[in-house]
């Protein structure tokens, strides 16, 4: 099983170096905006670096963001990279509780379709149509 890190503020520009391009490369996939979003978040912005650990391997990052909307507060769960989904996606409950200290009611996922098949206790909320031009 790994291990969940909450990356410090002073350590996330030293950190973002070795997880970004399997970060980027998540964003890319789903296309909801731009890979320089996700480091503004991280770097100078609100949002929260994750690891998730075996040993000294990362095997897992995500990026978190909390938001206000007008109904409550919403973590945002706009990344994750990594591989060996199994041996890490256990590690979700810890993030969700981290929110819940922060105040939010809602763990929001941002992720590809097949994301929904092995979220348990998540419901697809709303869709985002598009039409190529």
């Amino acid at each position: 099983m790994a291990d969940l890190v909450r990356v410090p503020s002073k350590l996330k520009a030293e950190v973002w170096l070795l997880v970004a391009d399997r970060l980027r490369a998540a964003y890319l996939k789903n296309d909801l905006s731009h890979t320089a979003d996700l480091e503004h978040d991280v770097l100078r912005g609100d949002g929260d670096l994750w690891l998730a650990t075996r040993g000294s391997e990362i095997e897992a990052a995500a990026v978190t963001v909390l938001q206000r909307t007008d109904k409550h507060l919403v973590c945002l769960i706009t990344a994750v990279g990594g591989r060996d989904r199994s041996r890490w996606l256990d590690l979700l409950p810890a993030i969700e509780c981290f929110a819940r200290q922060q105040g939010a009611a809602v763990v929001r996922f941002f992720g590809r379709r097949g994301w929904a098949a092995v979220l348990d206790n998540y419901r697809v909320s709303a869709v985002v149509m598009e039409r190529v031009l």
